[in-house]
């Protein structure tokens, strides 16, 4: 693990895999209350994996794991956090990268690519957020979450959690609850509730900005989550001309993540070197 100095604070990251690949490096970011260490405990994708023949650059986002606090809610916008991401592309000499990341990591990567999309060979979007007109409802459950975890501490926010039905692919999986409980037991409520309020002031890009995105485009979505609703993805897809999605409302579909975004990596791979 690795430390810079990015924007006046710390950004605790790590490279997995051979830095010294000529295959473009994958900048992946991590979900809303995530970090490194949460997602190695329960792993969406296999990064080992997609490390076997590029540099995997993961990192704690400000706010959250080993990196520094959040100052302000504002800090936690997406849109800056972008900022931190690309400062920590330079501070580490990549030039094209692909962007890919979970919730929050990938609404940091649209707004990443908007202002680089020179540099962006492509992007990986992991069940994108509730954005534009869903946002209002999400915004109003952060901003009660917050409240919650500063003033009675976690626990009514793990019991008000355990009411509300997983996503499609965990329905069946009793460890669902318990994870998220383990999780939220094991943050520091102040730096939670930090957390909880950049997400309230934050949304994707306009669609009218992602129109523009013309970087091929992954994207993962799965079933039965309202705050990360299939609707997002899918209005993504009509509004950027190179992009898939796969939509997973079972574990077997879940399972085929990892092998999904390493087709998506080895055919950009294969178009640079056409």
């Amino acid at each position: 693990m690795s430390v810079a100095g990015i924007r006046g604070t710390e950004l605790h990251y790590e490279v997995l895999g051979d830095s010294t690949s000529s295959v473009t490096p994958l900048v992946w970011g991590h979900g809303l209350t995530s970090s490194r260490a949460s997602e190695d405990e329960f792993p969406l994708i296999d990064f080992d994996v997609l490390a076997g023949n590029r540099a995997v650059v993961r990192y704690d986002a400000r706010g959250h794991g080993e990196s520094g606090s959040l100052m302000s809610a504002l800090e936690g916008d997406w849109a800056e956090l972008a900022h931190d991401q690309l400062r920590l592309i330079d501070h580490l000499g990549l030039g094209s990268v692909v962007l890919g990341g979970a919730s929050m990591g990938a609404a940091t990567a649209l707004h990443a690519a908007l202002r680089i999309p020179e540099r962006i060979d492509g992007l990986i979007l992991t069940i994108p957020p509730a954005a534009w007109e869903t946002r209002a409802a999400q915004v109003d459950l952060y901003e009660q979450m917050a409240s919650i975890v500063e003033t009675r501490g976690p626990e009514l926010l793990i019991q008000r959690a355990a009411a509300m039905p997983p996503p499609d692919p965990f329905v069946e999986d009793d460890t669902w609850i318990d994870r998220r409980a383990a999780a939220l037991r094991a943050a520091d409520p102040n730096r939670l509730a930090a957390a909880f309020r950049g997400a309230a002031v934050a949304d994707l890009p306009l669609p009218d900005a992602i129109a523009t995105i013309e970087i091929p485009t992954l994207v993962l979505a799965w079933s039965g989550d309202p705050g990360h609703p299939v609707s997002t993805a899918e209005r993504i897809i009509e509004l950027m001309p190179h992009t898939e999605l796969a939509i997973a409302s079972t574990r077997d579909e879940l399972a085929t993540w990892t092998e999904r975004c390493q087709r998506f990596l080895d055919s950009l791979t294969v178009s640079d070197a056409s």
